[in-house]
């Protein structure tokens, strides 16, 4: 069989849009993926933080009471700054944008709050007054609002 040069033309043609929409297509596939993905990993760091609020209070009232706890406080601070650092390396999706930036900015103020009470913890200055000013737990709690909106994002 013995294709001629306008034949050749039209099947280059023809491949080359099939291709064009193959990959289209797999650029809003890999969109898609990068959504889900980016709706969980903030949905779970969201969920991570409001245990961190839940529990933070009582080891924090603990390590006031019993300095030995103060180890498991400063242990359970350390590891939510790390889980904050690294929600800030996420790259979101233009559609959660505002939401991850409110989540930045309330990250913002939880890491302050953790840095004061880590200062106080070192110092060994951690008083009742300190967990009763601090803004840090009803901030992350402030969080579980946001994670209801990312939610609805998701659907």
């Amino acid at each position: 069989m013995n294709i001629g040069g306008s034949e050749m033309k039209k099947m280059i043609a023809v491949l080359s849009a099939v291709f064009m929409l193959f990959a289209g297509g797999c650029s809003a596939l890999d969109q898609a993926q990068d959504t889900i993905g980016y709706v969980n990993e903030a949905t779970d760091y969201l969920s991570k933080a409001t245990e961190f609020a839940n529990e933070a209070p009582a080891l924090a009232e603990e390590a006031v009471k019993n300095m030995g706890s103060a180890e498991e406080l400063e242990a359970r601070l350390q590891e939510m700054k790390e889980e904050i650092a690294a929600f800030s390396e996420l790259q979101e999706p233009e559609f959660a944008s505002e939401i991850h930036q409110a989540i930045l900015e309330q990250n913002e103020k939880i890491s302050a709050g953790i840095d004061g009470l880590l200062t106080e913890l070192e110092d060994g200055l951690l008083d009742p007054a300190v967990l009763e000013k601090t803004e840090l737990f009803q901030t992350v709690q402030e969080m579980g609002d946001l994670a209801d909106q990312l939610k609805q994002l998701g659907e």
